[in-house]
């Protein structure tokens, strides 16, 4: 069942992605939702699952972009991972560290995604500093809300069944 959940909720952030691609405005880059839910997976879930869902999320995305097949799974099989190790090793539950995580994790993804293209002499890339800080803190925004959000909806719930069930007594 999870693992129902996991690939549905990457699949729906490569949809949302795919149609958010062509919103970069003037050099900044649109946020990267395929790594908010691999580190969201990583860490809920753990480095192993992180590891997987990378592994699968960035096939998958390598598979609908027009670069080389396999950069993005092992750039977000990586992150997953060690998002997941960093999430069991500290306390990664309030809204700071989370926030850092997604900045972090984007940094990292930019960092080994550019540099496996440069090292194997395949593409180089100029200094994208500015998109790089424009995705990281649009990836900890929308990531740290969709904890808040994920958190609060089983409570919500939970209040509006006992608010329908005291009104039928």
């Amino acid at each position: 069942m999870r693992s129902a959940g996991v690939l549905a909720a990457i699949v729906a952030a490569l949809v949302l992605q795919t149609t958010l691609a062509s919103s970069a405005i003037g050099g900044l880059a649109a946020p990267d939702l395929v790594v908010v839910v691999v580190v969201s997976v990583a860490l809920v879930l753990g480095p192993v699952a992180g590891m997987f869902a990378g592994s699968a999320a960035g096939l998958m995305q390598d598979a609908l972009s027009s670069g080389v097949v396999g950069v993005g799974g092992l750039a977000k099989s990586i992150v997953g991972f060690l998002a997941g190790v960093i999430g069991q090793q500290f306390i990664v539950t309030a809204l700071l560290p989370r926030f850092v995580m997604f900045v972090g994790a984007t940094a990292l993804h930019a960092l080994v995604f550019l540099g496996t293209y440069a090292v194997l002499g395949l593409r180089t890339f100029d200094a994208p500093y500015a998109a790089l800080g424009t995705q990281a803190l649009g990836n900890a925004v929308i990531g740290v809300t969709a904890f808040a959000l994920a958190e609060s909806l089983p409570g919500a719930l939970e209040r509006r069944r006992a608010s329908r069930r005291s009104k039928r007594r």
